[in-house]
């Protein structure tokens, strides 16, 4: 439902910012690929010094690779609010990069990654994957509870379609273990991401 401030602000010719955070938690030996595919984007991401266009462009390579792994969710959750003005948008984009960047082994190391030694370091049966974003509009498919497979396939598609629309003012995205070879355990993932809901 829309709120009488919502209401005011668009009367007035405000743009509505809003902030949204996604966290998708995998498991199986089988998710590992995706890895490489989140390091690759950062590391783009990195040589584009932050482009909003090259970041917009790994964020659909991610959602496309998340939804033909939907198979291996396990659980979800979802957080957000919304803005009228941009500095306040923006304040919301650190805090909830700060909190991403605090998470178990979120910090990736952007090195190479030797493949010839791929096969001989553990592999990590639990992986965490957290979008955030900020766009202009209203996107009821990421403003609602997405703790569920449906919604978030949704979500996700919502997220593609945003690039695609020249939507998106900021985008991050945080992943936990951070590189082939670290693992994230069970009990890690209930410890640091209390927040997941199982699907």
């Amino acid at each position: 439902m829309t709120s009488w401030r919502d209401r005011f602000n668009r009367f007035s010719g405000k743009t509505r910012i809003v902030v949204c955070r996604l966290f998708i938690h995998l498991a199986g030996k089988e998710v590992a690929p995706l890895l490489g595919i989140l390091n690759e984007s950062a590391q783009q991401a990195v040589d584009a010094e932050g482009d909003l266009r090259t970041l917009g462009e790994g964020l659909v390579e991610i959602c496309q690779s998340l939804l033909q792994y939907d198979v291996y969710w396990r659980s979800a959750a979802n957080e957000g609010d919304v803005f009228w003005e941009e500095g306040e948008a923006g304040n919301y984009v650190t805090d909830l990069f700060t909190d991403s960047a605090q998470r178990y082994s979120s910090s990736a190391e952007l090195g190479d990654v030797d493949r010839s030694e791929a096969f001989t370091v553990p592999v990590t049966q639990n992986l965490i994957v957290m979008l955030t974003v900020a766009y202009e509009g209203e996107v009821p498919e990421l403003e609602g509870d997405l703790a569920s497979v449906q919604a978030l396939k949704a979500g996700l598609k919502a997220l593609i379609n945003l690039h695609y629309q020249d939507a998106l003012r900021a985008i991050q995205v945080h992943f936990s273990p951070a590189q082939l070879g670290d693992e994230l355990t069970s009990d890690q993932t209930i410890q640091y991401f209390p927040e997941l809901i199982p699907l």
